[in-house]
């Protein structure tokens, strides 16, 4: 059996959850989430406690098993404590500023860049050089933070770019001068 499968999702206060036939919806104080389930998983709401299971040992139903449980122990965390991911530009000139619900960042391009965020997640700019994407939904959070950070992720040589909060960039040494 899936170790991660078998282990059961505690539901907190203030978090409600509704089954149908193949989908669950989570809602709590930060948003609501919905998620289809594969007809080979059987969910069951006991309580305060979310039981998943298989109907066959097949390696695609072991495999649906563990994934299914982990998306709904993260639905559940993100409708209650919601997800964050920091971002942080260095270099000299780059910078971000909000725009509505939205981005505008300047990263040495000849032209700004404009971005929308998705429905449902949460962009701030509490500086120039800090970005921080929140929302209930881990998978567009880490989306969103991603998108961002390919408009121009962080080069080995000086080290500019935008990086995740804590992200090591490896340096790599230049051109040396005369041999």
């Amino acid at each position: 059996m899936s170790r991660i499968g078998k282990q059961p999702v505690e539901v907190p206060n203030g978090v409600d959850v509704a089954l149908k036939e193949n989908s669950i919806s989570v809602k709590g104080p930060k948003g609501e989430l919905d998620l289809n389930i594969n007809p080979e998983i059987a969910v069951a709401v006991e309580g305060s406690v979310i039981n998943v299971t298989r109907s066959s040992d097949e390696a695609k139903d072991r495999a649906l098993h563990g994934l299914i449980r982990s998306l709904i122990a993260n639905m559940v965390e993100g409708v209650e404590k919601g997800f964050q991911k920091t971002l942080e530009i260095e270099g000299v000139g780059y910078r971000a500023q909000k725009q509505g619900a939205g981005l505008l960042l300047n990263l040495g391009f000849s032209h700004t860049i404009s971005y929308a965020a998705p429905e449902g997640v949460v962009i701030e700019v509490p500086d120039q050089t800090t970005i921080v994407v929140s929302g209930a939904d881990k998978q567009s959070v880490g989306q969103t933070a991603a998108e961002i950070r390919s408009f121009r992720p962080p080069e080995p040589y000086k080290g500019k770019g935008i990086r995740y909060k804590g992200e090591y960039i490896r340096r790599k040494a230049g051109k040396t001068a005369g041999a």
